[in-house]
């Protein structure tokens, strides 16, 4: 039996309660030193969140701004400082750590069997780190203006004063968080592995994080190096990427998209790995084509350092380079297209539950489809040429960061919100925000590829009579996406107080987490060490697993032969 602890009284006799990893310390010094991953993820949560709200926040002040022609409200200044910092919060401080450091944090080490990371005190280290690297940035935004855009090109970043210090220092050391981060999930995914984990057993979340961990740990590096040069020049009048010193603002734009293009994959990848996991439990059916699906997440990372050249099509590049970077393009579209693939098989053969977790799978299929067929359009030399530095390119991106990364990650939020926090959310609240932020997300993003192809340019202030409609649309749309995102949220956070109490595998699913550990899991994840008998998407062995359909059941055995789940 798991141990107990008294939480209360009633009617006059004591109340106890299974330990778990919430309510074994409830100190405020057992959280700021803890070294239990399950902890550290809803740190890193709680902080990627705050610095989504107020990225969507700056997005809703320049939406709201590009309503009508002409101040609305906010001058032309203001306007660059709040789309650059939007920019720079959602990418380096939400996008980034949000799914790999938050969700994986919590999750990867349960799915495969261990009971924490390789290295415990580096990864509360490695939190922390970010944390300065966040506190940083913020001060580099108090001290002074940001209108750089979230890609800092020289020679204009180079040019400006103490904010860009700040906020260069602030990159360079959050990388380290990312660097650390890479490095202890790919030794806990390759030495502490449950008995019978084989790589070809592996959930496909924990396949898209080993994918994501190898481009943390090479493409970060150079980002680091980039923001240190900058700084030097900055610091030191030396020449780097300061025309005015001597310097090549084109090596910038190099060094810099050389390390962002496969940050694209750091965002995107663990967003593959959630949606295979989402589609496998709610289609009840094993995921088509699992190999290909695990090893297309390897393939993408490795192409992903091979196109960078593709931003930088109007910079003066050479005509071959961009023919070599454009058929590059081309290429990566190939594993992406082996994972929607397979996906909709998988629901084609499969019986399919549309819970919550479910709509957002379903959304990012739709959205980041949409995201992948425009970046091929982009990557076609004589197409980039008209629609570059376009609101298409805007739609484009939103489509694939937040149609595909934000989406997986709400997917993912939803889906193990009962193993993190032991309750079930509203339901119907949940169904009603997913279809609200589809439809608020479309009707803002896919207005801006009609306004991209028509010529307006990104960036800007003030438009042309002509677009004010388009902008009206999207900022209508922008404001309805908002209301299903703070729907979305009040209803997780609503659960902890009206919630029910969730069962140890609500869903029904097939992978540790679920078949192994309590909701919310124990301090120490298991009370034996699991031995894997199956792949983690069997569900043709559903009669055998679960007995009457939405029966419970595992996919392990325990050592010793125990009872694997204490409801």
């Amino acid at each position: 039996m798991s141990a107990t602890q008294t939480v209360g009284t009633e009617s006059g006799r004591s109340v106890s309660a299974p330990v778990n990893y919430l309510n074994h310390d409830k100190s405020i010094k057992g959280w700021l030193y803890t070294v239990d991953h399950k902890r550290i993820g809803l740190m890193y949560l709680a902080t990627v969140s705050i610095a989504f709200l107020v990225a969507g926040l700056l997005a809703l002040a320049v939406r709201t701004e590009l309503f009508s022609q002409g101040r609305t409200i906010m001058d032309a200044d203001t306007y660059n400082q709040f789309f650059s910092l939007h920019g720079i919060m959602m990418v380096f401080l939400f996008i980034i750590p949000s799914i790999p450091a938050a969700l994986g944090n919590f999750v990867m080490p349960i799915q495969i069997g261990a009971k924490d990371v390789a290295f415990p005190r580096l990864n509360l280290a490695s939190y922390y780190i970010f944390v300065i690297g966040g506190v940083l940035a913020v001060t580099g935004i108090l001290v002074g203006q940001i209108d750089t855009g979230w890609t800092f090109y020289t020679p204009y970043s180079s040019r400006l004063g103490a904010p860009v210090l700040f906020l260069t220092s602030a990159v360079f050391i959050a990388g380290f968080s990312s660097i650390l981060t890479g490095l202890n999930f790919i030794v806990t995914i390759h030495k502490m592995r449950a008995p019978g984990l084989t790589w070809n057993r592996l959930p496909l979340f924990v396949w898209s994080i080993y994918a994501t961990s190898i481009v943390q740990v090479l493409a970060t590096p150079v980002i680091g190096i980039t923001m240190v040069l900058l700084f030097m020049e900055k610091a030191l009048q030396i020449g780097i990427f300061d025309p005015a010193l001597g310097g090549d603002p084109v090596l910038f734009q190099h060094f810099f998209w050389f390390y962002s293009h496969p940050a694209v994959y750091i965002m995107i990848l663990p967003a593959f790995g959630i949606i295979s996991d989402l589609i496998g439990t709610f289609s009840r059916h094993e995921v088509q084509g699992y190999k290909f699906v695990a090893l297309s997440s390897v393939a993408i990372a490795f192409l992903g350092f091979l196109v960078w050249g593709h931003h930088m099509f109007v910079s003066g590049q050479s005509v071959v380079s961009s023919i070599i970077f454009s058929l590059l393009t081309y290429l990566i579209g190939i594993p992406t297209g082996v994972k929607v693939l397979n996906w909709v098989g998988t629901m084609y053969k499969g019986s399919i539950s549309l819970q919550t977790p479910m709509l957002y799978a379903l959304s990012f299929l739709i959205l980041f489809t949409i995201g992948g067929l425009t970046g091929v359009m982009l990557g076609v030399l004589s197409v980039d040429v008209h629609l570059h530095d376009t609101y298409f390119v805007v739609a484009h991106f939103h489509y694939v960061m937040m149609g595909g990364t934000v989406i997986a990650a709400l997917g993912g939020l939803h889906y193990w919100w009962p193993k993190m926090t032991g309750k079930m959310y509203n339901e119907t609240n949940g169904r009603i925000a997913a279809v609200l932020i589809f439809i608020g997300f479309n009707v803002t993003f896919f207005t801006q590829f009609i306004m991209g192809s028509k010529g307006m340019p990104r960036r800007y202030y003030d438009y042309l009579p002509e677009f004010e409609i388009y902008h009206m649309i999207s900022t209508i749309g922008s404001f309805l996406l908002a209301i299903g995102l703070f729907m979305a949220a009040g209803g997780l956070i609503a659960s902890f107080w009206r919630g029910k109490k969730a069962t140890s595998n609500p869903w029904k699913s097939l992978t540790l987490e679920w078949t192994h550990t309590t909701s919310p899991p124990d301090p120490h994840n298991f009370h034996h060490t699991p031995i894997v008998t199956r792949g983690p998407y069997d569900y043709h062995l559903a009669p055998e697993i679960f007995g009457e359909p939405g029966g419970d059941g595992a996919v392990v055995s325990a050592q010793p032969d125990t009872d694997p789940v204490q409801q």
